[in-house]
């Protein structure tokens, strides 16, 4: 996407930011003109309001915006999309960091047009808020951006092969190394999960396996769920339930924007994603429910459900991510139903085995507004996916706690001395809001990524 920012402009309009609070001391400030101009307009102080003041000559001659007491980023979210043709010049961000209003103006102007003959572009142009890191908010926005552009794509447009060819575009981008293991060659490498879930499709399953960094840097790994597409399998999903199943390799669409935001910072850490990319589809070939499937770490696993899918092609990954014991690893997924039942669609549920990693990334979720909210690995619960015939099923008996059981699930594959969470997410956008517009979104990316620099800097 093209970012809507010019470096400076000698006729840039001004956009100044007022406090919800102050609003009513600000237009009693304002001529008779100018206030009546605005009440007129409908303009009533709400947070997010943006209000054009009139010139003289009959044209605009600034705006502004309104935020409210406590302000994030996103307030700056719709400047691009509603404000006028021409380019405007915002006099400070209040509160909000340059940085951060760059970043949520940035991501405002996110549109997918793939497959729009005629293209829609923002017809403002905003000149860069003063003070702000270019680099670093054109690294988020184009990362974020970059997942919204994979997670929204059709499956017939992004499946395994797709996905895999933007991790390699990515890898070449900043020189790092990637390697594709693809259909019969995961039997022969041991990560049979991988293969059972997308051996029954016309496109091969395969696990892509990026790397980057000096080995002598912290070691970060990134596992990300790249299911294509999602049918259910033998447990077929109903009409309904396969709308947005082309956002199920949202989690890997997460994690490569992570890496794409650490790469391009060039943080000081040694980079490891592993996403497992499949279609769960229905064919002779399908794994079967109560098919007994052996996992990469040796464990077998009980098929309770064919549309549970997303853990068992984790579990091989991260086996795999684990056995080289990260200083943290961190794993994305739009696993569960169970999670938005319990905290909706915009906040992702957190499981982790280590007080100390969920406590920095709650942490740096509520300082860059991309919260989190943690959920209890019990360990009670692990007796709801016993199995009489394997060492543990993919799914519990029962319809409780469904969430919880999933994560248990993949705690079976992370040694306790690996410091791991998982996040469960929609990454989707069901509406349009000021610097989310509706579609794929890259939801917890922006608090993983604060935190790996976070900890960077700890050691430091």
């Amino acid at each position: 996407m093209s970012l809507p920012f010019v470096d400076r402009s000698s006729s840039s309009l001004p956009v100044q930011v007022v406090s919800q609070p102050k609003w009513r001391r600000w237009l009693k400030d304002q001529s008779a003109p100018r206030r009546g101009w605005i009440e007129s307009s409908g303009a009533t102080g709400a947070a997010g309001d943006i209000v054009i003041l009139p010139g003289r000559d009959g044209k605009a001659s600034g705006a502004v915006l309104v935020l409210s007491g406590s302000p994030t980023l996103w307030e700056f979210g719709a400047l691009a999309t509603r404000l006028p043709a021409g380019t405007w010049k915002l006099t400070d961000t209040g509160p909000v960091s340059p940085t951060d209003a760059a970043v949520a103006i940035g991501l405002g102007a996110w549109r997918f047009e793939r497959y729009r003959a005629k293209k829609a572009r923002p017809a403002a142009h905003i000149v860069w808020p003063q003070g702000a890191d270019k680099s670093r908010a054109t690294a988020i926005v184009e990362a974020i951006s970059l997942a919204r552009d994979l997670i929204t794509t059709p499956s017939s447009d992004m499946g395994p092969a797709e996905l895999a060819q933007a991790a390699l575009a990515l890898a070449k981008t900043h020189k790092a190394k990637c390697r594709v293991i693809m259909g019969e060659d995961l039997l022969k490498q041991n990560y049979p999960m991988i293969h059972a879930v997308g051996r029954a499709s016309s496109r091969a399953p395969r696990l892509i396996d990026l790397r980057w960094g000096s080995e002598r840097d912290p070691k970060v790994t990134l596992v990300g769920k790249g299911v294509c597409f999602d049918t259910g399998g033998l447990d077929l999903k109903p009409s309904a339930g396969m709308l947005t199943m082309k956002k199920d390799m949202g989690g890997a669409a997460t994690v490569l924007a992570v890496a794409a935001m650490v790469m391009a910072c060039k943080l000081p850490v040694r980079l490891r994603v592993l996403v497992p990319a499949v279609e769960n589809s229905v064919s002779g070939n399908a794994f079967r429910p109560l098919d007994v499937v052996p996992t990469r770490k040796g464990l077998s696993v009980e098929i309770g459900n064919t549309d549970a899918e997303g853990r068992l092609i984790l579990c091989d990954a991260l086996h795999e991510g684990a056995s080289e014991q990260p200083t943290m690893m961190v794993d994305c997924a739009t696993l569960t139903g169970a999670a938005r039942v319990a905290l909706g669609p915009d906040l992702p549920a957190l499981f982790c085995n280590d007080d100390a990693l969920a406590d920095d990334l709650l942490a740096s979720g509520k300082d860059v507004a991309d919260p989190m909210w943690r959920m209890p690995l019990f360990a009670p619960y692990r007796r709801l996916l016993d199995s009489t015939v394997a060492d543990l099923n993919n799914v519990s008996g029962g319809t409780f706690a469904g969430a919880i059981t999933a994560a248990l699930y993949l705690k079976e594959f992370v040694p306790d001395a690996v410091p791991w969470a998982h996040i469960d997410m929609m990454a989707w956008n069901n509406t349009n809001r000021p610097g989310r517009p509706e579609g794929g979104e890259a939801q917890a990316a922006r608090a993983i990524f604060a935190t790996i620099e976070k900890r960077i800097a700890k050691k430091n």
